[in-house]
């Protein structure tokens, strides 16, 4: 794949609060996260200026019992009767929404368009989101042999502890490392350090009087089953991303019109995309997503950069395995080398590169359909300069990639972002 032939912008950014709210819909989160996606662009900007709507949704069918979504949010936006479009690959849907948009606006089809992601995964019981997120597994190999996303990233995690001597600890690391960048996100659902969280249950204890935990520090906690209990081993409820409703969105445009809007444009200059053999059990490796490694190597090729330029990124981590498949599949480390990255905070906020900033899928939530998009929200304010307070990485950015995956692998797309 050649060069973009227009080149694209991001002029404008801006996310719903992730979380679990049971009065509102997934129009009410598009709602608010266009809002604040149109307060973020510095100049006069009016919606009847967009062209298209690009809408990333897994499962509003499934998961509310509304589906065709996509002109729903347009008429909110005031876009009707322009063209609304809905994207599903599961985890990746808005992610692979932003990949058309960008096409669309490359190839000269339009010159302004809103991308959106959005789900509302909460009004289901838990029983109801694992059989609904099951969908976008192998039902016939996988779902009816009793394996659910849990327990193929455990599968994956298994591997790679047999093959590069990863710890449960490694993952614990992940783990802490998300929540305490988490914590510094206003939009994040558990916006808590897993130490605010320790201290806030050793409080709990010993105001209902009831004998007070000995933790001696997070990976003490983390190690206490009653606290941390095994989801799908070596997986543990803190390696797992959590149920969350929330929606995001991005306005993007032509490198011509964007200083029209704004000063300081943000530009996507590669994008790819890859499919990995579909029931995990048929694959070559259970370490790494060829879907993943084809997308980040298209999109590599597209804005004419290395891995090693990559100064921060935001990957799929909906288990903390996840993202140690992710640092080896986009080349950011030596697959052998990142045990060492991960124990020695070369992935932190302070660290060489950090990697989930905003909390990651981990921390910040998990709304399936907007997490690809939700990424690029915070890919543009940290290389703007504007993440909230100590989020804020402390060097000037100027390549930045975002990494979004679908189900297990099946799909997966890479973007990669310069000032």
């Amino acid at each position: 794949m050649g060069k973009l032939m227009r080149e694209v912008a991001v002029i404008g950014a801006g996310m719903s609060k992730f979380g679990a709210f049971p009065d509102k819909n997934s129009r009410d989160l598009f709602a608010e996260a266009l809002i604040n996606t149109l307060q973020s662009i510095d100049k006069n900007f009016e919606t009847k200026e967009i062209e298209a709507l690009y809408l990333g949704n897994y499962s509003s069918d499934l998961f509310e019992g509304q589906g065709h979504l996509a002109p729903m949010c347009a008429e909110l936006a005031g876009l009707t009767p322009k063209p609304a479009s809905r994207t599903e690959n599961a985890c990746a849907s808005s992610g692979i929404a932003l990949r058309e948009a960008i096409i669309a606006i490359a190839a000269g089809a339009f010159d302004i368009v809103l991308v959106g992601g959005v789900e509302k995964m909460t009004d289901l019981p838990t029983a109801g989101v694992t059989d609904t997120l099951a969908s976008a597994a192998d039902r016939i190999f996988e779902f009816y042999a009793g394996v659910t996303f849990p327990g193929l990233y455990a599968l994956m995690a298994t591997a790679r502890m047999n093959k590069y001597g990863t710890t449960r600890e490694d993952f614990m690391r992940i783990g802490i490392k998300n929540h305490k960048n988490g914590a510094l996100n206003p939009f994040a659902q558990m916006n808590k350090s897993v130490a605010e969280i320790m201290n806030s249950k050793i409080a709990k204890a010993e105001k209902k009087g009831l004998p007070k935990p000995n933790w001696k520090d997070e990976m003490d906690f983390l190690h206490d089953l009653s606290a941390n209990p095994y989801i799908a081993y070596p997986m543990r409820l803190f390696d797992c991303s959590l149920v969350t409703d929330g929606a995001a969105c991005l306005v993007l445009t032509t490198k011509e019109l964007a200083k029209k809007y704004t000063d300081t444009p943000i530009y996507i200059v590669g994008t790819g995309q890859g499919s990995e053999t579909f029931a995990v059990h048929d694959r070559p490796s259970l370490y790494s997503l060829r879907s993943a490694v084809n997308a980040a190597n298209m999109a590599y090729k597209m804005a004419g950069v290395k891995p090693k330029d990559i100064q921060i990124a935001e990957v799929h981590d909906c288990f903390t395995i996840a993202e140690m498949v992710a640092m080896g599949d986009l080349g950011l480390w030596e697959r052998d080398d990142i045990n060492r990255a991960v124990r020695e905070g070369d992935t932190a906020l302070d660290g060489v590169r950090p990697l989930n900033t905003s909390g990651g899928l981990k921390s910040k939530g998990h709304p399936v359909g907007a997490t690809g998009v939700a990424q690029a929200v915070e890919i543009f304010k940290q290389m703007r300069g504007e993440a909230e307070g100590k989020r804020q990485v402390k060097f000037d950015v100027e390549c930045a990639l975002t990494h979004n995956v679908g189900g297990s692998g099946g799909s997966c797309v890479v973007h990669i972002y310069k000032k």
